[in-house]
């Protein structure tokens, strides 16, 4: 069976940029990585109406495999605990059936309102709703949307900031509607999930770095929802911790090796 890459998609506003950004996050060098252009973008009509780059790096298997061999076989039999338990990280659908009518009002209410807001984008797809289990026993059920169509990459925006926007305009607009705050996440073909798995790469990686070098790593800044799955990855291994550092909007993960 062939080993799955270990690849990253960026979105920027020019295809060079992604590569750029996905390198420098990746830690590695150009001839490093196969790249493959997602979405070369447009600038739009006087700029307006435009899409932003996006680009796939992937990991040459080749590269993997000049790591330094006993700091490798260290790291991987460190890292295999977090990274086992990390399959079970996938939220979970909830049966309609055990919905309450609460949830099912709050699904119905969150469909609408983002199927007009797209429609006021002038954006056609397919919008459909479900409830997931948390991670965490103590969190509420979340309502996920699904958004599906054709070239919907204007939805996604640099580093996810359309779409985070979107679900926080949405957010807003459902809790005064319902009179109560209603947890969601907004998902665009697929995007959150990739981008889910790209994290929980990308993790283990700089774990990895972390443990070798002795150093902290500092990632990107990050969104609340993408850092949670940094932390989540990450919380049972044995040679480093994770902390959120900085202010809104700009908050980091770092990677601290155990001492």
């Amino acid at each position: 069976m062939s080993q799955e890459k270990t690849t990253l998609e960026i979105i920027a506003p020019s295809v060079e940029e992604a590569i750029n950004r996905g390198l420098e996050q990746l830690g590695l060098p150009r001839e490093s990585v196969d790249i493959e252009v997602l979405d070369n973008g447009s600038r739009g009509l006087l700029g307006i109406g435009g899409r932003q780059s996006r680009v796939r790096l992937s990991i040459k298997e080749a590269e993997k495999a000049v790591e330094p061999a006993a700091a490798a076989v260290k790291s991987a039999a460190s890292v295999a605990p977090a990274a086992a338990e990390s399959e079970n990280l996938q939220f979970h659908d909830v049966p309609a059936a055990e919905l309450t009518e609460d949830e099912e009002k709050a699904g119905k209410v969150t469909q609408d309102v983002v199927l007009e807001l797209l429609e006021r984008m002038h954006v056609k797809a397919t919008v459909t709703t479900r409830f997931i289990e948390p991670v965490d026993e103590n969190d509420d059920r979340l309502v996920l949307v699904d958004i599906e169509g054709k070239d919907l990459s204007i939805l996604l925006g640099r580093r996810s900031e359309t779409l985070n926007s979107l679900q926080y305009i949405t957010s807003l607009i459902v809790s005064k509607e319902l009179n109560r705050w209603v947890p969601m996440m907004i998902d665009v073909q697929g995007y959150r999930a990739r981008r889910e798995r790209q994290l929980r790469q990308l993790g283990r990686r700089m774990a990895q770095q972390a443990v070798e070098t002795g150093k902290r790593q500092i990632l990107e800044p990050m969104p609340a929802n993408e850092r949670r799955v940094i932390h989540l990855e990450l919380r049972n291994h044995p040679q480093v911790t994770t902390e959120s550092t900085g202010e809104e909007p700009f908050r980091k993960v770092t990677i601290v090796p155990k001492k």
